[in-house]
């Protein structure tokens, strides 16, 4: 009785150390789902192990960083650097002043993006592709490209609906994005902000691009564009436009007084001649 009661607790311990191991294997983040992951969203501005593109070199970020911290910034860099985090304010100075951006992950995407990250810096993962490799840019297609006069060949929006920049006129462009005048120097150079274009970190940016991506000509046609358009333009024709825009104003509302008083000084002769005043 005594040797069929152990057989049975020696089985029921055996099953539940089965169930353990694959309740912590399956527990685990994936590591191909944060290979995929870093693909969509991480690998237009960061590598691993191939120096810093947009974003630092992640190559040794879990042993350079606190894991609650990573997790954290990866999760929300925005809402650390409003709470003006030490370490996130230092690397937004050290980048350019550009934002990591909100990607919208959850915490298990977020967790399966650090464990992909260990993984390839141990080489128990492949790392990143190298980064893309321009043909040389035509800026006037470029300019083009940008303000829609020629459509990209998969059908994406033209940038001047949500993005500005000198070269097409201070008071044109969208809004939704930020201006671009000097993106270039900020992604450190044509090749950093090709690479961010060819895999855009921004939700708005991925949820069209990805879908609709531009060819490596058409993106080294809009880097050599942005690149020529200098900060320099922009003041100069600001001033222009403004003036021209102030001086029509001022003869608008000249004509506009001109015509209203003319009308009342006439009512007023016309009212004295008849004897009403």
């Amino acid at each position: 009785m005594k040797v069929k009661f152990y057989r049975v607790l020696a089985a029921a311990a055996t099953a539940a150390l089965t169930a353990g191991l694959a309740f912590s294997v399956f527990a685990q983040p994936p590591v191909e789902q944060g290979q995929q992951i870093f693909q969509q969203k991480c690998i237009g501005c960061h590598t691993i192990g191939q120096g810093d593109r947009v974003g630092p070199d992640l190559k040794g970020v879990t042993q350079r960083r606190d894991r609650a911290w990573l997790e954290q910034w990866i999760l929300a860099p925005d809402q650390m650097l409003a709470r003006g985090d030490p370490i996130a304010t230092q690397l937004l100075r050290q980048y350019n002043n550009v934002a990591m951006p909100n990607l919208g992950l959850s915490r298990d995407q977020v967790l399966a993006v650090i464990s992909y990250v260990e993984a390839a810096t141990t080489g128990q993962a492949p790392a990143p592709a190298a980064a893309l490799q321009l043909p040389a840019g035509d800026p006037v297609r470029g300019k083009n490209l940008f303000t829609g006069v020629d459509r990209f060949q998969n059908g994406g929006p033209a940038c001047l609906a949500c993005h500005s920049v000198a070269g097409i006129g201070a008071l044109g462009g969208g809004l939704l994005g930020p201006d671009l005048t000097g993106v270039v120097d900020r992604y450190g150079g044509p090749q950093g902000l090709a690479s961010f274009v060819s895999a855009p970190g921004t939700p708005v940016m991925s949820s069209v691009w990805p879908q609709k991506p531009l060819t490596p000509q058409e993106l080294a046609d809009v880097t050599a564009f942005l690149q020529q358009a200098s900060v320099g333009e922009r003041p100069l024709q600001l001033v222009w436009q403004l003036g021209a825009i102030a001086v029509a104003g001022v003869a608008l509302l000249a004509g506009v007084a001109t015509v209203y008083w003319r009308n009342r000084l006439a009512g007023g002769l016309r009212r004295r001649w008849l004897g009403y005043q």
